[in-house]
């Protein structure tokens, strides 16, 4: 029986619909199993390098988790507990950098009517809603990683969810192929191979590059001794999946946490700032050509909605979805786009017959 093109659009539809009605319903928990298929996903590359150096799959997969496990042990034991003692830190501090600040600012603009009123408001104001939201976010973030069943089930099950299907992912991948409809079967597997290098090269190759940079920042900044270097260089790396915010977010705080440090003493305020300056250079010149790609087509506008309406929509499961979801819309408006301009529509009725002729 043949199906129309209107059934098509309906059962994708369907298809949308449950997936949407799913992660509204279940999103906390389908947390663990996204992040274990995340996972998966990140570390079958690897695995595939090892199987084809010779060790059997399952031997593979686990030398590989037991090496991610460990280093996220470490990372929970001794980075997370003082980049979260540090971000409290600052938000207690905040409201006496600020008021640094002012007394700077009044010494040198002192000429300009009303500028001490609007300094010590504005300042006052910026250093309490920071102090604020800060210790709003330091207890969410507290309530969040000691909430002991959570933790004890998203500790445990994803690493479960994220073993067995790097183990069946060859499977996985089989099977779905085998659901797909014969006569779309081509254009699917090129349309999701399309998908899979747009996520490979920027989820892969973005977390490694934010991963790099983030290591870089907080280590330096902690050689030269700024206060609040961990968090500030952890929190800058992170961010630098969008171009140039990471940097200019983590540059301005760790400049003016240097000018308030190192007052007197511009060595390691410039050192702060060549810092920044190289992880630039190093991101632009290196790292993203390199690790990233330049296939990879994800407007950061697109990806900053992306994010900011699937985190708002479905909480943290929805962020971690909406990275994929932006590369594969993104390729199938690509897709759409291209058959549009081979249709009449575009090009006008009988235009293939008369460049034809």
């Amino acid at each position: 029986m043949e199906v129309s093109g209107k059934t098509h659009w309906r059962a994708w539809g369907v298809v949308a619909l449950v997936f949407v009605a799913l992660l509204w319903l279940l999103g906390d928990m389908l947390l663990p199993f996204v992040t274990g298929a995340a996972i998966a996903y990140f570390l079958d590359p690897a695995v595939q390098r090892l199987v084809r150096a010779g060790a059997p799959r399952v031997v593979a997969v686990t030398l590989l988790m037991l090496v991610v496990l460990g280093v996220l042990v470490l990372a929970i034991v001794l980075i997370v507990p003082a980049v979260i003692a540090q971000v409290v830190e600052f938000t207690r501090a905040a409201p006496d950098l600020l008021a640094q600040l002012e007394d700077w600012l009044r010494d040198r603009f002192s000429g300009i009517q009303g500028l001490e009123d609007q300094l010590r408001a504005s300042l006052a104001a910026m250093g309490e809603t920071i102090q604020d939201r800060g210790g709003e976010l330091a207890q969410g973030l507290m309530r969040s990683v000691t909430g002991l069943v959570s933790a004890l089930i998203f500790l445990v099950i994803t690493p479960v969810v994220a073993f067995y299907l790097l183990l069946d992912w060859p499977r996985v991948l089989s099977s779905a192929d085998d659901l797909l409809p014969r006569p779309y079967a081509p254009v699917i597997r090129d349309l999701a191979g399309q998908i899979d290098r747009s996520i490979a090269g920027f989820v892969r190759g973005q977390v490694t590059v934010c991963l790099i940079l983030a290591a870089y920042y907080a280590t330096a900044l902690g050689l030269v001794g700024l206060q609040f270097g961990l968090a500030i260089g952890v929190i800058a790396g992170l961010i630098s999946f969008i171009p140039y915010i990471g940097a200019i977010v983590g540059g301005v705080l760790a400049i003016g946490v240097a000018l308030w440090q190192f007052w007197g003493a511009p060595g390691p305020i410039v050192a702060v700032a060549a810092i920044f300056l190289l992880g630039q250079l190093l991101e632009g010149n290196f790292l993203v050509p390199r690790i990233v790609g330049q296939s990879v087509r994800l407007h950061p506008v697109w990806l900053l909605f992306a994010i900011s309406a699937f985190g708002m929509l479905f909480g943290f499961t929805g962020m971690l979805v909406a990275v994929p979801l932006a590369a594969s819309v993104g390729v199938l408006v690509r897709f759409g786009l291209e058959r549009y301009r081979d249709s009449d529509l575009y090009r006008g009725a009988g235009a293939g017959r008369d460049d034809s002729e």
